[in-house]
Formats: C-alpha cells, structure tokens, sequence
C-alpha cells in the first residue's frame, strides 16, 4: 500500500484535527454510492479508510514514524543491533542480566547443577522478560529437564517454576466501516501491532469510536492466559446521510413545483428508496420523518429525518422570472418581518 500520507494528502506533522478534516472531505468524494460508475471507487475507498486507520491513531501514527509498523499495520522487524532487544528479550541480547552487574539493581539469573534447579532474584522484575525459558530447557533436555546424568529420575518443570502465570498484555487496534455496516453489521480482518491478523465481528448499531474486546486475542503472558484485543472502530463518513444517534438526516432536494403543488418523492435509505409525501406549500427547511428507517438500537430503530430543500432550475427560464415578478407585485410577502 502507498504511503498512508500520501493516500490522504498531508504532510507528515500534520496535525490531528488536519488528517481527520482531510479523511472526512476524501471519504465524502470517494465513497463507492457517490461514484457508482466507477468500478475504482471501491477501491480508493479502502485504501484511504486503511491510511486512516493508520495515521487517524495517536499509537500506530507513532509507530508507523518510528519505522515499527508499515503501511498495513504490521510489524517490520528490527533486528538486534546495539542497544535493540536480543532473542531473550534483554537489551543488546544478553540473557539473565548485563554483565558486569544488574542495572538499576534489577537482576535475575537461573542455575542448574547435580541436585537442583535454582532461581535468583535480586529485583522485581526477571532477567528473562516475556517468559520462553522453560521451552528453552525443554528442548535442551529433550522435553524434561532431568535433575542430573547419576539422579536416574526426571522432573518436569512447570509454569509456576518460573514465576509463570501472570496475565496477557491486552494490544489494541482499530477498523473503519461504512454506515451501511453499521446498520447490518459486518466483519473485518483486523491486523495488530503483535503481527496477529485476527477476523473480528464488528455488531449492528455501534457508535463511532466505540471499542470492542475479543477475549483472548491478546499477548500470552509467561504461562498465564493472553491478554485481549480492543478494537476501536471508526465510522467513514457518508456522502448522502448525517447520523444522529440511531437517527440519519439528510437533504432532500425538491423542485419549486412540487414545493408549491405538492407531489410524491423518493427518498433514499440504507436499505433502498421509499416514497414520501410532499404537502402542498411546503417550504424549504421544514423536515419530515421517515419511521424506522434509522440504525439499530437497543430501544429500536430509529428514524430518518429529511429536510426539504427547494433547488431552482440550473439554467435562467424567462417564463419563470416572469412569473415571479407577476407574482411579486400581485401578491408581495415578506418571509423575514418576525426577524427585523
């Protein structure tokens, strides 16, 4: 994928309010029912909500600026130069400490002779960080660490021999969906900063920003149970509706006949047009409501809301100038005498 920068238009110290202003105005001209002859359309949509997901969150914008994640999200990997973290998970490389002395007075080294299997500790936190050294001694004794050659019996090291069983790290990361799927629902393959793609269901009637937990989808803790993945999940804007709670509104665009005569006319929805009554003499501005034609909701769905806006011809019509200038000195109004 390009540069999530370049896919939105901005440079990169950008401010926050700048790349949402510029997602928002992008999203509205790309947006698949806005250009429904263009087969691309599809697809330069999904590459900005992407770019979004990237540059739109505080953590991954950090990230991705550092050179930790690309422009998908996933992780590149760092090696372990200099001062980087080594294979044990300990800066520069080294297992169970610094040589030389503990830093900070935090040390933890492991030793195993003819008797016994011993844990030092002189700190609160262990050298070997993140766990994996007993998968370690288990493949260096052939799955079982034996108590010596002359013992004749093998023991099994356990979890908790290795202060194990603490908690997962829960990894967050973030989805955009359409307001077409925030109505029905939807799911999405989700990338997190642990490299883990996972398929998260994304429920009918959530609210922009509103984050999800999936159980379990998280970083494993050394011998304990993995931590969750919270999913935030953004909402692109919509180039015909304006949500408002489980509400949608909308403009809805009548000409100045029907306007003064009254008529029928379709109206769209999420789930397809309907047909709505114009009364007669019905002046810009005033909204009618469609029922039930909302989001869902834990108290039900809600409804659409469309207000009327009188568009003239594009073209100047004599007749009609002439008209209205019959009409204006027959029949003189003056709409705003309760604003002066």
């Amino acid at each position: 994928m390009r540069d999530p920068y370049d896919v939105l238009g901005v440079q990169k110290n950008a401010s926050p309010a700048s790349i949402k202003s510029a997602f928002r105005k992008l999203a509205k001209k790309l947006h698949p029912d806005a250009n429904k002859n263009d087969q691309k359309s599809a697809a330069k949509f999904a590459e900005l909500n992407a770019a979004y997901e990237i540059v739109g969150d505080e953590d991954k914008r950090k990230a991705f600026d550092r050179g930790e994640i690309d422009a998908e999200g996933k992780p590149r990997f760092q090696g372990f130069p200099g001062g980087g973290r080594g294979p044990w998970g300990q800066p520069g490389g080294q297992a169970g400490g610094h040589a030389g002395g503990a830093q900070d007075g935090h040390f933890e080294s492991f030793t195993w002779g003819p008797g016994s299997f011993q844990r030092h500790s002189g700190g609160p936190r262990g050298g070997f960080g993140g766990g994996g050294f007993d998968d370690i001694l288990k493949e260096m004794f052939g799955g079982a660490a034996g108590a010596g050659p002359r013992s004749g019996r093998r023991t099994q090291f356990e979890p908790g021999d290795f202060g194990g069983g603490a908690a997962g790290q829960d990894v967050s990361g973030t989805v955009t969906i359409t307001l077409e799927e925030v109505a029905t629902g939807t799911t999405r393959r989700v990338h997190l900063p642990s490299g883990k793609e996972i398929e998260a269901k994304v429920p009918a009637g959530l609210s922009d920003g509103q984050t999800i937990r999936l159980k379990g989808q998280g970083l494993p803790g050394p011998g304990g149970s993995a931590g969750d993945a919270l999913i935030t999940v953004n909402i692109a804007p919509h180039a015909t509706f304006e949500r408002d709670g489980a509400n949608l509104r909308l403009e809805l665009p009548v000409t100045l006949y029907e306007a003064v005569l009254g008529g029928r006319v379709r109206v769209p929805t999420l789930d397809g047009a309907v047909e709505l009554s114009i009364p007669r003499g019905t002046s810009s501005g005033r909204t009618m409501r469609v029922k039930g034609k909302g989001l869902p909701s834990k108290d039900g769905a809600g409804d659409l809301y469309a207000t009327v806006r009188i568009v003239l011809p594009d073209e100047p019509d004599p007749e009609l100038e002439a008209l209205m200038k019959k009409w204006r000195d027959g029949k003189p109004y003056d709409p705003r005498r309760d604003k002066s």
